[in-house]
């Protein structure tokens, strides 16, 4: 199999498990920068989680206005600065996170896009928006890990926005994790499948 066309298959082919594939622009995007087959494996699993934790929210709560569209770029390019820093794909580092943010201003992505490349990590700053923290917690709960500090500030948003006790939201999101983090050995799998 060609290199182009392992990275096809990374971002868009037919798998098992059933993942959503990447859209067009960003697979386009990831095939331009010469992105590492693990890597665009990685990016298409947690965009199909937050492609899940999205679909949750709007059903849940139909009047929370947020960017559903931002979310999903922002899970699906996340990472992109580990295409520079390739051996952040297999350890520790952060170096990816503000090289991944210029590489996309650099191909013309709007600050408001770019900046999930830099906030995936950092949840507990002021400024990030419900948006940046359902980015956070795709790229979290994509493989099962459950981070109780990243939790309680989505559970706090949703129970602000909606009036609703902070147990009754946390017992809802609980659920939802569970049910997601029940399919994080398969993607752990598929990701697995492809080389660093």
């Amino acid at each position: 199999m060609t290199i182009d066309a392992a990275l096809s298959r990374a971002m868009r082919g037919t798998i098992d498990p059933p993942l959503l594939p990447l859209p067009d622009h960003i697979a386009k995007l990831l095939s331009e920068m010469g992105s590492p087959l693990r890597l665009a494996a990685h990016l298409r699993a947690v965009h199909d989680v937050a492609h899940q934790l999205v679909d949750w929210v709007e059903m849940r709560y139909p009047a929370l206005l947020f960017d559903r569209e931002a979310v999903l770029f922002g899970a699906a390019t996340h990472d992109v600065g580990k295409a520079v820093h390739v051996s952040e794909l297999s350890g520790p580092g952060a170096e990816h996170e503000e090289a991944g943010r210029a590489l996309l201003l650099d191909r013309g992505v709007s600050p408001g896009l770019a900046r999930f490349s830099a906030t995936h990590a950092s949840w507990t700053r002021s400024d990030v928006g419900l948006e940046d923290l359902l980015v956070s917690l795709a790229d979290k709960i994509w493989k099962n890990k459950r981070v109780p500090d990243l939790e309680d500030l989505i559970v706090a948003r949703l129970s602000e926005a909606t009036g609703r006790a902070v147990w009754e939201e946390f017992i809802a999101l609980d659920e939802v994790l569970s049910r997601i983090g029940d399919q994080a050995d398969e993607r752990l799998a598929f990701q697995a499948s492809f080389p660093i």
